[in-house]
């Protein structure tokens, strides 16, 4: 099923006036412990960009590729694939090891047990025999969840949003990363079908922007600027 996606950008403090409403209506979210975290994660890409020039030019239709750890550690190692039709996205994630994301770093295909395209496993090891994915960049940053059942609302505050080339030690969560200089932080609100009307005046600051925003593609840019990160065709 796929949610709505709207991101935000504003100032720091619009993000902590924001939170603290947010926190008198809706609850942290368990599935992150209740507390801030870090996520790194590691996109893929062809030999031709092709995920990068999709974002530049706005398609409306387009998919990321990428492997998640949590809190600098590689304890969690999410798989996922996330499809973008507009302002709605639809992501397909599974765990693996650390044997089989090492392999997917190396450009190898891992083995799928239960092949179809559901499992982001089966859509990965296409890309990689087909399209030829490989590492790109490595995008880093903190994050507060905040979650409402109705609607399934979930709220985000990313911070510090950082992006970095060093992609063979991606599993270590050591990795030396840049802040980007004019979007280290945006707000996320995804729902399934309606967000409750409550929560939206609430959101209601009068000075916030709505946003196209990929991390991915933005971290791409600002390292490619500082030429770490060259296009690679």
């Amino acid at each position: 099923m796929y949610r709505v996606e709207d991101k935000y950008s504003c100032s720091e403090r619009d993000m902590l006036l924001l939170e603290s409403r947010m926190k008198a209506v809706m609850r942290p979210d368990p599935a992150a412990g209740g507390t801030s975290y870090r996520i790194s994660s590691l996109y893929f890409d062809d030999p031709a960009d092709s995920c990068l020039a999709e974002s530049e030019d706005g398609a409306g239709c387009r998919k990321k590729y990428r492997i998640r750890i949590y809190n600098n550690t590689a304890d969690v190692i999410k798989l996922e694939v996330k499809y973008k039709a507009y302002n709605r996205i639809l992501k397909k994630s599974r765990t693996i090891n650390r044997e089989d994301a090492e392999k997917l770093i190396a450009g190898e295909c891992i083995e799928d047990r239960e092949e179809s395209m559901d499992n982001p496993v089966t859509l990965f090891n296409l890309a990689m025999k087909e399209h030829l994915l490989r590492p790109a960049v490595i995008i880093d940053y903190r994050r507060d969840a905040y979650i409402f059942p109705a609607g399934n609302v979930r709220i985000t505050f990313d911070r510090e949003i950082r992006a970095g080339k060093d992609t063979g030690n991606f599993l270590t969560g050591k990795t030396a990363c840049t802040p980007l200089r004019e979007a280290d932080r945006i707000l996320e609100v995804k729902y399934d079908e309606m967000l409750p009307g409550f929560i939206g005046r609430l959101l209601e600051l009068g000075n916030m922007n709505q946003v196209s925003y990929s991390k991915y593609r933005l971290g791409r840019e600002q390292l490619e600027v500082q030429g770490k990160c060259p296009r690679r065709m």
